[in-house]
C-alpha cells in the first residue's frame, strides 16, 4: 500500500513538473524575445574555431553555425569606451567616456555615463524586461553609477577595468578608494560585496547569470541577460586542467602562429584570399632569437590564454544549455562578441605598474596562471591574435577594433553567413530596443536626450535590407589621440602620439585590410575629403585632442 502511494505521488509530482515546463515554453511563444548578449574581454580576432582559431570553441562555433558571423564588426579600442557606445547606442564622448579611466569636469570626459543618454536597460527595464548582468562594468566608481542605478535589477559586477580571476587581491597601487567603504570593488545589486575567494572568475559569473534566468522563470516576463565576462583579459590565470590542454601547441612561436592563423581564417571565410599580414613591429624579438627558457616560458603564456578562451567557451556552453533546458532558446536573441582587439600591454615590465606588480605577484615560471601570478602575452602573441590586422587594442587600427561578432537565435531570418557588412557598437542598443518595440526617447526627467547614431539591425538580420549602413555612412571615433574616420572603404587613421591632424593617414580597407599603403599623396582630395568629415566629428561630439606638454629646456 505504501509503495502504491509513494508511486502516486511521484507520478503526480512528474506531471506537475512536465506541466509547468510546458506552461513556460507555451508562455515564452506569445512574449517579447530574450536578449542575451555574451562579451568576452580582449579577445582577439582570429581566436575563436568559427573565425578560423586554433582554441577549441566548440559551442561559439555551434552558435556561428546557426546564425550569422559579422567579419567587419567595429568596437572602440578599450574596454570602458566600447562599453559606453554599447549600453548608449551613440559616441563614447557623448556618453562620458571620452578617455578611459579619465574622471574629469570636462563635458565628454565625465569618467561615467551621462544625462545626454539613456542606458538601453533602463528602458527594456521600464518596458517590462527583467534586466540583469554578471561580470564587468568599468563605467564608474560611485554608487550613482552601478549598474543597479543603470537599468539592471539584478547585478554581481567588479567595477574596476582589471580584475584577479580567483580572490579580491588588487592589480594595481592606485585603485582609488570608493564610496563603498573599502577597496572591494564588487557590488552585488548595488550594495559592496567580495568575490568567493578562489572561485574562479568565468565559472562564477555563468552561475550568477544562471541564477538569475532562473529566478525570473516564474514571472513569464522577457529577460536581458549581460554575461560581461572578463576573460581572457590579463592577468593570465586559468584552472590547470584548461591550459595543460595545450602544452606543446604554441613552440613554434608567435611568428609563426601569426602566419598559420592568416590562412586559417582565409580557409574559414571570414577573410579574403588576398588578405596579407602588416609588418611586424620592429620591437618585437623574433622567436628564434630566444633562448630556450625564454621560449618555454612565451610558449606558456600563450597555453595560459588559450586555456582561457576554452573555458569561456564551456561556460558559455552552460548557459545556451540551461536555456535549452527550459525551453528558453527558441525564444532569445543571442549576441556574442568581443570588446576590444587583442591586448598587447605588459604592465608586469611597466615603468609605472611593475614595481607594485611585482612586490605583490610573480611572473615565475612554476606559478603561472594561478592566483599569485601576474601574466600577460604582450604585443608578440597579440599580433598573432590581431591577424591579419595592423596592430592591437589600444589603437583604432583595425586590430584594435575590429572583433568577432556572432548573431544567432530569435529574429535571425537570414541563412548562416558570413557577412562583411561594415557595422559597430553602436547598433546594438538600437536593435534591442526594437527587438522589445521600444522608441529612444527625447527627453528624460525634463532633460534633452541625444539622439542615438547606430542604426537597428533587425531589418537586415529579418532578411529585409541587405544594407546597415547606407555606402557613404560617416563612423568617427577617438580616444587619448588615437582616431578615425570610415566614410565607405575608405578610412583616414591617426596612431601617432602626441596627436596632430598633419599625421592622418588614409587607407582604402577594400584592397589593404593591413593598413599597409598610405594613399594621402595618391589621393589628396579623397584626403581633404575625410579631413573635413574629421573636422565635422569632432565639433558634433565635442572631441578635444590632448595638448602635448610644452617641452623644457
Amino acid at each position: 500500500m505504501i509503495r502504491k502511494d509513494l508511486m502516486l505521488i511521484l507520478i503526480v509530482l512528474f506531471c506537475i513538473s512536465s506541466c509547468s515546463k510546458r506552461q513556460i515554453e507555451e508562455s515564452q511563444k506569445f512574449v517579447s524575445p530574450n536578449i542575451l548578449l555574451i562579451v568576452a574581454d580582449d579577445l582577439g580576432y582570429a581566436d575563436i574555431g568559427a573565425f578560423g582559431g586554433d582554441i577549441a570553441t566548440p559551442n561559439l562555433d555551434a552558435l556561428a553555425a546557426s546564425g550569422i558571423r559579422f567579419s567587419r564588426f567595429h568596437t572602440a579600442p578599450v574596454c570602458a569606451v566600447t562599453r559606453a557606445m554599447m549600453l548608449s547606442g551613440n559616441d563614447n564622448h557623448i556618453a562620458g567616456m571620452g578617455s578611459q579611466d579619465l574622471v574629469t569636469d570636462v563635458t565628454g570626459y565625465e569618467g561615467h555615463l551621462t544625462d545626454r543618454i539613456i542606458p538601453f536597460p533602463e528602458l527594456l527595464q521600464q518596458s517590462g524586461y527583467t534586466t540583469f548582468m554578471a561580470g564587468k562594468w568599468h563605467l564608474g566608481l560611485r554608487p550613482e553609477d552601478d549598474p543597479a542605478k543603470k537599468g539592471f535589477e539584478k547585478s554581481f559586477v567588479t567595477l574596476e577595468g582589471g580584475a584577479n580571476h580567483f580572490s579580491n587581491r588588487l592589480l594595481f597601487p592606485d585603485s582609488p578608494e570608493i564610496s563603498y567603504g573599502d577597496k572591494s570593488f564588487y557590488t552585488e545589486n548595488g550594495e559592496k560585496s567580495d568575490w568567493p575567494e578562489g572561485v574562479y572568475s568565468t565559472d562564477f559569473y555563468t552561475e550568477k547569470l544562471i541564477s538569475y534566468i532562473d529566478a525570473n522563470l516564474e514571472t513569464g516576463k522577457p529577460f536581458f541577460g549581460f554575461a560581461a565576462y572578463t576573460s581572457p583579459h590579463w592577468p593570465l590565470q586559468v584552472p590547470e586542467k584548461y591550459w595543460q590542454k595545450y602544452q606543446g601547441r604554441y613552440d613554434e612561436g608567435y611568428e609563426i602562429l601569426r602566419e598559420k592563423r592568416l590562412e586559417s581564417l582565409k580557409k574559414s571565410g571570414v577573410i579574403p584570399e588576398e588578405a596579407s599580414l602588416p609588418a611586424i613591429l620592429p620591437a618585437i624579438k623574433p622567436w628564434e632569437s630566444l633562448s630556450s627558457e625564454e621560449k618555454t616560458k612565451e610558449a606558456r603564456k600563450m597555453e595560459l590564454y588559450a586555456g582561457m578562451v576554452d573555458n569561456l567557451d564551456e561556460n558559455i556552453g552552460k548557459i545556451l544549455d540551461y536555456l535549452k533546458s527550459k525551453g528558453l532558446y527558441e525564444n532569445t536573441l543571442i549576441i556574442f562578441m568581443s570588446d576590444n582587439g587583442a591586448a598587447g600591454n605588459d604592465f608586469y615590465y611597466s615603468s609605472f605598474y611593475g614595481p607594485y606588480i611585482q612586490e605583490h605577484y610573480t611572473d615565475a615560471f612554476e606559478e603561472m596562471g594561478t592566483e599569485k601570478s601576474f601574466i600577460s602575452y604582450g604585443p608578440q602573441w597579440a599580433e598573432a591574435g590581431s591577424a591579419p590586422f595592423r596592430y592591437f587594442k589600444g589603437f583604432t587600427t583595425e586590430g584594435g577594433i575590429t572583433t568577432p561578432l556572432i548573431i544567432s537565435g530569435k529574429g535571425v531570418e537570414r541563412s548562416p553567413e558570413i557577412n562583411a557588412s561594415f557595422l559597430t557598437v553602436m547598433d546594438l542598443a538600437p536593435t534591442f530596443l526594437e527587438v522589445a518595440g521600444i522608441s529612444y526617447p527625447e527627453k528624460s526627467t525634463g532633460n534633452p536626450i541625444k539622439p542615438q547614431l547606430g542604426n537597428s539591425l533587425i531589418p537586415f538580420l529579418s532578411g529585409k535590407t541587405e544594407l546597415i549602413h547606407e555606402p557613404n555612412y560617416v563612423f568617427g571615433l577617438e580616444h587619448r589621440g588615437n582616431a578615425l574616420i570610415r566614410k565607405g572603404d575608405w578610412k583616414l587613421v591617426n596612431h601617432i602620439k602626441p596627436f596632430e591632424r598633419s599625421n592622418f593617414e588614409l587607407y582604402n580597407l577594400s584592397n589593404d585590410l593591413a593598413e599597409q599603403h598610405n594613399l594621402k599623396e595618391e589621393y589628396p582630395e579623397k584626403y581633404e575629403e575625410l579631413l573635413a568629415e574629421w573636422d565635422q566629428y569632432t565639433k558634433n561630439m565635442g572631441v578635444i585632442i590632448p595638448t602635448p606638454k610644452p617641452k623644457s629646456n
